[in-house]
């Protein structure tokens, strides 16, 4: 593992866990520019890890130090992601410079340091997230083209296995399983968003930001297995 120490972090709060995981794109047209971007001073963002696509990984910034990877971010009713989180970036040009998959080399590397990562801090799978996850209405990355159900098999996060005795819920409800399941649902334009991350994670062969009978039936799935009262 190659270091290239990043100076964009500080101290996290002593009191919090680091009970999340966080997966970017760096959306940039090289590897080398991505880093560039992430150790530059000006830039004031960093990652704790970044994974290029031949599997290499950098190190940029310590576990015990807060990277700043997630912005302004909500999870289950948590605004401040990046004290109590790691992030890692996985070279990717992203929606802007020509998406493209994730190659296999570059899963493998990403799915072994998860595994690490998820060894040594309590992080349960439901806080195993996207960007888009915890900034909805901001960001896309890692984006519908990204291995989720891949990770899930190898226990890092979870993806939802919907069964046909399930029983249905209302197109209504989509709001309440969304707030449930962590997403920011303030108002109508954040339930959108929140809807379209989701899909992007758990339905990503049509992520239109639609409530459907499908979308509910993967957020049942996901809630039952943590447990949720629904």
């Amino acid at each position: 593992m190659l270091r290239r120490p990043s100076p964009n972090h500080n101290a996290r709060p002593p009191e919090l866990p680091i009970d999340m995981l966080v997966l970017h794109y760096t959306g940039m047209q090289t590897a080398e520019q991505a880093v560039a971007r992430l150790t530059d001073p000006v830039a004031e963002v960093s990652a704790h890890y970044l994974v290029d696509e031949d599997g290499s990984i950098v190190a940029l910034a310590d576990e015990d130090r807060r990277a700043w990877h997630a912005g302004q971010a909500f999870w289950r009713g948590h605004r401040d992601i990046n004290a109590r989180s790691i992030g890692i970036e996985l070279v990717n040009p992203g929606h802007e410079f020509g998406y493209r998959p994730f190659p296999a080399a570059q899963m493998e590397a990403l799915a072994g340091l998860a595994e690490a990562i998820l060894a040594r801090h309590p992080i349960p799978p439901r806080n195993v997230v996207g960007h888009s996850d915890v900034a909805p209405q901001r960001k896309q990355d890692p984006g519908e083209l990204f291995d989720w159900a891949g990770l899930a098999s190898r226990g890092i996060g979870l993806w939802p296995a919907p069964r046909p005795s399930d029983r249905p819920f209302p197109l209504a409800a989509a709001a309440e399983l969304l707030a449930l399941w962590g997403y920011d649902v303030a108002d109508r334009q954040a339930e959108r968003a929140a809807l379209i991350a989701f899909q992007r994670h758990f339905r990503p062969s049509c992520c239109d930001g639609l409530a459907d009978p499908d979308c509910l039936a993967r957020l049942a799935s996901l809630l039952r297995m943590v447990d949720e009262d629904i």
